[in-house]
C-alpha cells in the first residue's frame, strides 16, 4: 500500500504563502517554515522538493487567489470597469489589515530577487505579467461593453493599472493616508473613462 501524505497539500500551500509574503524567500528560513506549515523538513523536501519549490507554488498559489478575487468583484458588481475597480480597493484598501504585507507578494519578491534566483524571478515576472493581461482582458471587456472610450488602449491602460496598484500600495503604506488613496482610485477610473 502507497504512503498516503498526512497533510492537507492546499492548506501547506496556503501557510506558506502567508509565511514566504510577510518575510520574503530569502528571510524565511527552514525553520520558520516548519512551524508555520507544521511539517519536519523532510517532508516539505518529499512533498516540494526544495524551499524554492514551495515557494514557486506559494506564488503560483497568491498569483490564482488574486485572479479569483479580481473575478468575484466583476460579478459582484456586474461590470468589468467597476469590478476592478473595487479589485483595486479591495486590494490596496480592504485587505490592507489582513495582509501579511502591505505590498503585492510578486512586486515584492520581483523586488527582493536577483540573478541569484533566476527561475523564481523569472516565475515572478511571469505571474505579474499574467496579471497584467487578466487586467488587458477586463479592460477590452470593459470597452466591448462601452465604459471605456473607443479610443481607448486596453493593453496600454493594463500597464497603468498595474503601476497604480503597486504605486498606490507603497503610498498608502508610507502616508497611511486612506482618504487620499480612495481619491486617487475614483481619479484614475474616472481619467480611463474619459475620451482622450
Amino acid at each position: 500500500m502507497a504512503n498516503v501524505a498526512k497533510y492537507d497539500r492546499d492548506d501547506v500551500i496556503r501557510k506558506a504563502m502567508l509565511l514566504f509574503w510577510e518575510k520574503g524567500f530569502h528571510a524565511t528560513s527552514t525553520r520558520d517554515l516548519q512551524q508555520a506549515v507544521d511539517l519536519r523538513p523532510g517532508s516539505i523536501y518529499s512533498a516540494f522538493g526544495s524551499k524554492e519549490g514551495l515557494f514557486k507554488e506559494a506564488l503560483k498559489h497568491y498569483a490564482a487567489n488574486t485572479y479569483a478575487l479580481l473575478q468575484e468583484k466583476i460579478q459582484q458588481q456586474g461590470s468589468p470597469l467597476a469590478g476592478l475597480q473595487a479589485f483595486i480597493h479591495c486590494v490596496v484598501i480592504t485587505n490592507r489589515s489582513s495582509a501579511p504585507s502591505d505590498m503585492c507578494m510578486l512586486a515584492k519578491t520581483v523586488a527582493e530577487l536577483t540573478d541569484s534566483s533566476p527561475e523564481l524571478l523569472h516565475q515572478s515576472q511571469a505571474l505579474m505579467k499574467q496579471g497584467e493581461l487578466s487586467f488587458a482582458r477586463v479592460l477590452q471587456e470593459a470597452q466591448a461593453l462601452g465604459e471605456l472610450p473607443a479610443s481607448a488602449d486596453p493593453e496600454a491602460l493594463a500597464k497603468y493599472i498595474q503601476v497604480q496598484v503597486i504605486g498606490l500600495r507603497t503610498y498608502l503604506r508610507t502616508s497611511d493616508d486612506v482618504v487620499a488613496v480612495e481619491k486617487l482610485i475614483e481619479d484614475t477610473f474616472h481619467m480611463l473613462k474619459t475620451p482622450h
